[in-house]
């Protein structure tokens, strides 16, 4: 049995926090009609196991004033991963950063205020040694937002092996 799978109470559970992200155990409980300590031990056990990484709140980066949404990928020397990884920590507008196979290294989800901004962060990643080559792209539009409730509806409702 894989470690990661859920079951259909899981997948409720997870349904209800993100209908309802504020809401506490004695909701959850009441909601989804199970005891109070069973909800409690649930959330527990998806915490424990890293299915529910964090309960922080979505925020959207274009109310924020950062508008423009582009992804960078960096080609890196070899052995200059780490170094690159360490500067781009220090750059708020790098909001995620991925290792790729295919022909760049790191893909980077980049947030910036303007098209002008974007150029200022572009030439701030590269201040560091060991990247040699960069591609950006702008994204124009959200078409599927980022989500994971399909697949918790996908794994909550596979057969268990």
């Amino acid at each position: 049995m894989l470690n990661s799978a859920i079951d259909d109470l899981d997948g409720r559970l997870i349904q209800a926090l993100a209908e309802t992200p504020r809401a506490g155990v004695m909701e959850l409980a009441r909601r989804l009609r199970v005891a109070r300590g069973t909800v409690q031990a649930r959330l527990d056990k998806l915490q424990a196991r890293g299915v529910i990484t964090g309960f922080g709140p979505e925020l959207g980066i274009a109310a924020l004033g950062y508008e423009v949404l582009a992804f960078t990928t960096l080609e890196i020397a070899q052995g200059r991963l780490d170094d690159v990884v360490d500067h781009l920590r220090a750059i708020p507008e790098v909001l995620e950063a991925n290792a790729t196979s295919g022909p760049g290294d790191l893909h980077c989800r980049v947030a910036a205020r303007t098209n002008t901004h974007l150029q200022e962060v572009i030439n701030r990643i590269l201040e560091v040694q060991g990247i040699s080559r960069t591609t950006t792209v702008i994204a124009l539009s959200d078409q599927i937002p980022y989500r994971v409730l399909p697949l918790v509806e996908s794994a909550a409702s596979a057969p268990s092996t």
